[in-house]
């Protein structure tokens, strides 16, 4: 296969795009560096997309691979023609050419293999000649012989359709036709699997969909019910389709051995094809549910992760419970914890009154001016605690729900522990919660991704992919906003283009030992950190205050020739720096594309210096719309009204819709319907999380505790009013 020709056509990329970026890709470059440094090569193309194609590589490499195996095992057994070596070169997906290997893969004992070692192949091939003259019962009476176990004339007609039907079933093209007759005709359903089956399926005990328009997440629903026993699930396709096919195919004429041929076909599709092509169809259905679940989990976790962050704050994190009290952390700007204690709002007034003196204290004493609740346990108490208090005192603080998925799991960790080792496991946990306001990318990536939970069914997904998928999201995330060399956590630097785990933590140990970095250089001086990794991280650590004010920039070392060249044809110096103004003006007035010509160095990377020289150091998430804080105004479940307006922050996008926090306990649900007056395929289209979005109320059930919104102006048209 010309695997790179393959690559730009689906792609719809130039052939030197491709061969450029599979070239960086087998010289061990990674994603984020490409995507940053590289563009010149390949056409700017971003890490999304660079990953896509990183994964399609593997496939067609994996099977290129499958298929000189094939060609080898076949050529072996001395059965390689020119049809079979053209059909091996001719398909596209695994499943292809393991089913035209079919005929040739060692067997187990089968009725079939049985039957050929009785020797009756030939009778086979006898009748499925289908010669009208041909008396098959006649021919069968030649191959009784009850040393060789074929005792009557109907066990050898028997064993002949055997192994007809085997043949039948060994059919590459047949099955792939069958295979896409299942695909457009067929049908999913499910019933219970028992009376006592849980009722957490019941949508499914009685369902039917066909196969073309089922959605992935009812696929996952599926499989999980079937897994927990709920459920049998199946798919078929109209009765007698798929026989009428193979008889189509096999069936020559009216005479008594195309009788035996068709019993022989309707017995292959029943007993061999169906259930290996059903489990075929099921096993791509799942996967490509679970490859868009994958997606939209790893959409979510980008935006979770690259929401904008709550700057130059000091923030009270609470971490809320019943039994074991709310427990509480301030931070300063930096993250530094200056004070903790653990209270108690849900027990008795007199505690009650003791926490908001307490939390009153620590809000004046410390200058805190943001909160972070925890969106737990006895999350509404704490925040009708927290709206009531912030009305009763004079300093201007403001509060926000966040996520406090996967905080448990990193307060128990073995790195919170080296964090906090003076803290209790809960007291981390309010740490955390107060750090993932002021900035949510440096603390989240302490975490597990799956722990994080934003997504669908995430934990049933094949556990190598996922993690892959997510950590390449955190790569990326982590890289495009950059790190500060001085005081980034072991953890965070680990996800740095080029960084492991070993070299992060040499990195910070070489800071304790000799004091901060001064300079990008410093890092050929850590310990494993050698000449192709400092290639691939330098760009992406930033050092404030440094020797060189390039090094707090996202300009590679090997391009500070070009910035430099590029100042000094502009008349830029360096107390200039950051003045986007008066360097766009200057650059402009040179001319981008002289620069390049006289430096060397591409239009895209310049581009990307001039950026860079206009706000060194920039944190591309100061550019997004900041989060939604709320001031006291909480309100709860039967408070809202059909037909309210109300702004909200979406937390979890799925496949049906997103669920969106408008300030009561309870996350209210847009359904895809209710997200545009527009045709839309999935809601990521619309809005992603973190998003804050204008909603208005539909229907709300107390009692369950559900809340229906939608993003349709009720006033305008196209909006549906609900009174």
């Amino acid at each position: 296969m010309d695997i790179n020709q393959i690559l730009a056509d689906e792609f719809k990329l130039r052939r030197e795009q491709v061969d450029n970026t599979i070239a960086l890709i087998d010289d061990d470059k990674t994603i984020p560096f490409i995507a940053r440094y590289r563009k010149e090569q390949t056409g700017s193309l971003d890490d999304t997309v660079l990953r896509e194609l990183s994964d399609r590589l593997t496939y067609l490499r994996n099977l290129e691979k499958r298929k000189e195996e094939i060609i080898s095992s076949i050529t072996e057994q001395e059965k390689m023609t020119d049809d079979i070596a053209k059909a091996i070169d001719a398909a596209m997906t695994l499943v292809e050419v393991e089913d035209i290997y079919r005929p040739f893969k060692p067997k187990r004992k089968t009725r079939a293999s049985v039957a050929r070692e009785k020797g009756l192949e030939p009778l086979a091939e006898l009748i499925l000649a289908q010669d009208k003259s041909t008396d098959p019962a006649a021919e069968a009476a030649a191959y009784v012989d009850a040393e060789r176990g074929v005792e009557t004339t109907e066990d050898a007609l028997q064993g002949a359709m055997d192994i007809i039907a085997e043949d039948v079933s060994d059919n590459a093209e047949l099955r792939k036709r069958l295979r896409e007759t299942y695909f457009k005709e067929g049908t999913v359903s499910s019933v219970a699997a028992a009376e006592d089956a849980d009722e957490v399926y019941k949508n499914y005990f009685e369902y039917a969909e066909p196969v073309e328009k089922i959605a992935g997440h009812r696929i996952l629903a599926l499989d999980r019910g079937e897994k927990e026993n709920a459920l049998k699930v199946s798919v078929t396709i109209p009765e007698g389709m798929g026989e009428n096919i193979c008889i189509y195919e096999y069936v020559k004429n009216k005479s008594e051995c195309a009788k035996l041929v068709q019993t022989a076909c309707e017995d292959s599709c029943k007993r061999l094809i169906f259930p290996s092509v059903e489990r075929e169809v099921r096993a791509e259905l799942s996967a490509g549910a679970q490859e868009g679940a994958i997606k939209v989990f790893a959409s979510n976790l980008r935006q979770l992760i690259m929401a904008p962050p709550v700057k130059d704050t000091v923030t009270l994190g609470l971490d809320p419970g019943y039994a074991h009290g709310c427990k509480c952390a301030v931070v300063d700007s930096t993250g530094k914890v200056l004070d903790t204690v653990i209270i108690y709002i849900t027990r008795s007034k007199n505690e009650l009154e003791t926490a908001k003196r307490v939390i009153r204290n620590m809000i004046e004493k410390h200058h805190v001016s943001t909160i972070a609740i925890g969106n737990g346990t006895a999350s509404r108490e704490t925040e009708q605690f927290t709206a009531e208090l912030i009305k009763t005192i004079p300093e201007k603080v403001s509060y926000m729900v966040v996520s406090e998925a996967g905080a448990s799991v990193y307060s128990a960790s073995k790195l919170a522990a080296e964090e906090f080792p003076d803290y209790d496991v809960s007291l981390r946990s309010a740490v955390s919660i107060a750090r993932r306001l002021q900035d949510p990318l440096a603390e989240l990536v302490k975490i597990d991704p799956k722990a994080i939970g934003v997504g669908q069914y995430q934990h049933d997904m094949p556990k190598a992919r996922m993690d892959e998928a997510l950590k390449g999201v955190v790569e990326d995330c982590v890289n495009s906003v950059g790190v500060d060399l001085n005081t980034a956590s072991y953890s965070l630097l680990s996800y740095i283009s080029g960084i492991n785990a070993a070299v992060a933590k040499n990195i910070v140990a070489y800071r304790e030992e000799n004091g901060a970095f001064t300079d990008r250089k410093q890092l050929l001086k850590v310990k494993k950190l050698g000449a192709k990794a400092y290639e691939q991280c330098a760009g992406f650590l930033r050092v404030p205050g440094g020797k060189n004010p390039l090094d707090n920039t996202g300009i590679h070392p090997e391009s500070y020739d070009a910035a430099k060249t590029l100042l000094e044809k502009c008349g830029i110096t360096a107390d200039e720096l950051g003045k986007a103004d008066k360097i766009r003006e200057k650059v402009k007035s040179v001319g981008l594309k002289k620069i390049s010509d006289e430096t060397g160095a591409g239009m895209p990377t310049l581009s990307d210096i001039v950026k860079e020289l206009e706000k060194p150091g920039r944190d591309p998430r100061d550019e997004l719309p900041p989060p939604l804080m709320r001031s006291g105004d909480i309100m709860e479940i039967k408070d809202l009204k059909p037909g309210m307006e109300m702004m909200g922050t979406v937390r979890n996008v799925i496949d049906f819709g997103a669920f969106v926090d408008i300030g009561v306990h309870e996350d209210g649900l847009v359904h895809i319907s209710q997200m545009s007056n527009k045709y839309i395929k999935h809601p990521l289209e619309v809005v992603k999380v973190g998003e804050v979005v204008k909603v208005w109320v539909l229907d709300v059930d107390v009692k369950r505790g559900r809340i229906s919104l939608t993003m349709k102006d009720p006033s305008k048209p196209g909006g549906k009013k609900r009174t």
